[in-house]
C-alpha cells in the first residue's frame, strides 16, 4: 500500500547535493566514525577489508543520522507538534535521543513483544513509549493514526528522502576516508541505509560496486529486485533488517543505482559478529556483521577488492551474544562434548579427569548417567565438557582417555 502522499508515480529521489546537506546539518551532532582497514579480515577474506564503525555512535546505530537530518528540518510549528515514530530498535532510540537534543516531543510505538531493556532505553531520553500491537504493522497502523489525530510528523524508519539522505552520510564519509574502494557491501532492511549510501557513492565514484545484503530469512528487498519468491521466516539473529515490506521510495534508488544483492544465512551471520568480537575487539548487532558474512560466504566475489563495510549498528543482547560466543566456540572445536563410560567405582572419575589433566584440557562440566545409559548396571557414563584448543587437541584428548582404558566417544 503507497505511503501516504506517495504514489508508485512521483517518488522522490534524493542526489548527491541532498546528502551534503545533510553533513552539513550533522556536523557535530553525530560522531564522525572511523573508516579503517582491518589487515587480519583482509588475510582471511583475501580482500582489502575496510571498516566504518557505526556501532560507536551514541546510541549504537546509523539511525540517528537520518533522524536527526529528518527533525532538523521540520518547521517551526511541526516542531511545536512534536514527532511520531514507529520502531521496536534502533530507530526508536535515533529518534528519541535527536528529538531530546532538539526540544521536540516525540512519540515512540512498540509492538508489545518489544524487549523491555529496548522500551526503557527509549524512555531514557524523554520519549513517550505507546506499546501497541503484536505485530510490527499493527505498530505502524497506530503511529499513523497518532500522526493523524495529533497532527504529529511521522518519522518513518527508512521510506523517507530525508531519512535515505541523512543515512547517505556514512557513505560520504567512507569514500573521504578511502576514496580507492572498488566495492561497498551494505546491510539491507527496508533500503534506507543503501539508497543514501549508493546515492553518494555513484554520484562520487560511478565505477564503485554496490552490493545489498539481506538474511534468506527476510529477503524482502531481494524479492523485489530480483523478482524471486523466496519465503519470509519469522526470525532472526540480524532483527535490525527484519523488514517484512521494502520501501517504495528506497527500491526505487536501489533498482537504479545498486549493482547487485546477495543473501546469506544465520549461520553466516553468527560467524561474523563473532570474528568481528574476536579480531576487532568491537560488538555489532546480527545487522552490523551483515555485510563481513556476505564475504565469508562469497569470498571469490570479493578477491583482490578493496571492500568497504559497514558496521551499522552495536545494540545486541547480551544473552545472544553468549549464545553465539559459545556456539562459535563449539564449532571451532574449542568447546567440547565428550562421552566417557567407566565401571561405577570409587575413584574413576578421578582417573578420567586425571587423563583430561594431562591432555591439557579444562573440564567445564560434569554429568553422570546411570539410569539413562545403555551400559551394565555395573557402569556409569560420564558426560564432560571441555575447553579445549581446538578440534586436534579433542583428538589428543581422547586418545589419552582410550589409552587409559576408557571408552571415550566425542558426542
Amino acid at each position: 500500500m503507497p505511503r501516504p502522499g506517495f504514489t508508485a508515480d512521483n517518488l522522490p529521489m534524493i542526489d548527491l547535493e541532498d546528502i551534503r546537506q545533510a553533513a552539513a546539518r550533522l556536523q557535530g551532532q553525530v560522531l564522525l566514525t572511523p573508516c579503517v582497514e582491518s589487515r587480519t579480515l583482509s588475510e582471511i577474506v583475501h580482500a582489502q577489508v575496510f571498516l566504518k564503525f557505526e556501532n560507536l555512535q551514541f546510541t549504537a546505530s546509523f539511525k540517528e543520522r537520518g533522524a536527526c537530518n529528518k527533525l532538523a528540518q521540520l518547521s517551526p510549528a511541526e516542531g511545536a507538534r512534536g514527532v511520531v515514530a514507529m520502531s521496536a530498535g534502533n530507530h526508536a532510540q535515533g529518534v528519541a535521543y535527536h528529538a531530546q537534543r532538539l526540544g521536540l516531543r516525540a512519540v515512540i510505538v512498540m509492538p508489545r513483544f518489544t524487549p523491555g531493556v529496548k522500551v526503557e532505553r527509549t524512555r531514557g531520553f524523554g520519549a513517550e513509549v505507546v506499546l501497541h500491537g503484536d505485530t510490527l504493522e499493527e505498530a505502524r497502523a497506530h503511529a499513523y493514526a497518532l500522526a493523524e489525530a495529533q497532527q504529529l510528523t511521522f518519522v518513518h524508519p527508512y521510506d523517507d528522502e530525508a531519512i535515505a539522505a541523512g543515512q547517505g552520510t556514512v557513505g560520504l564519509e567512507m569514500l573521504e576516508a578511502v576514496p580507492e574502494l572498488d566495492t561497498l557491501v551494505i546491510a539491507v532492511g527496508g533500503g534506507g541505509l543503501i539508497s543514501g549510501i549508493a546515492t553518494a557513492a555513484r554520484a562520487l565514484k560511478p565505477g564503485i560496486q554496490i552490493i545489498g545484503v539481506q538474511t534468506v530469512r527476510f529477503p524482502a528487498m531481494f524479492n523485489a529486485i530480483k523478482g524471486t519468491h523466496h519465503p519470509q521466516g519469522s526470525s532472526t539473529i540480524a532483527e535490525g533488517i527484519a523488514v517484512g515490506t521494502p520501501g517504495q521510495i528506497t527500491e526505487a534508488i536501489i533498482r537504479e543505482r545498486v549493482n547487485d544483492m546477495v543473501l546469506v544465512d544465520e549461520g553466516d551471520i553468527e560467524q561474523a559478529v563473532l570474528m568481528l568480537l574476536e579480531i576487532e575487539k568491537t560488538v555489532v548487532e546480527g545487522a552490523g556483521a551483515a555485510g563481513l558474512a556476505a564475504l565469508l560466504k562469497y569470498p571469490e566475489r570479493f578477491k583482490g577488492q578493496k571492500v568497504g563495510l559497514v558496521l551499522c549498528g552495536g545494540n545486541i543482547d547480551p544473552l545472544l551474544l553468549a549464545a553465539i560466543i559459545e556456539r562459535g566456540m563449539v564449532r571451532a572445536g574449542r568447546l567440547a562434548r565428550l562421552r566417557v563410560g567407566s565401571r561405577d567405582i570409587p575413584g574413576a572419575l578421578a582417573h578420567i579427569t586425571a587423563a583430561v589433566a594431562d591432555a591439557g584440557a579444562n573440564i567445564d562440566e560434569v554429568h553422570h548417567q546411570r539410569a539413562f545409559s545403555a551400559l551394565s548396571a555395573q557402569s556409569v557414563e560420564i558426560e564432560l565438557v571441555l575447553q579445549t584448543r581446538g578440534h586436534a587437541h579433542v583428538r589428543d584428548v581422547l586418545a589419552r582417555l582410550q589409552a587409559a582404558g576408557f571408552d571415550a566417544t566425542p558426542y
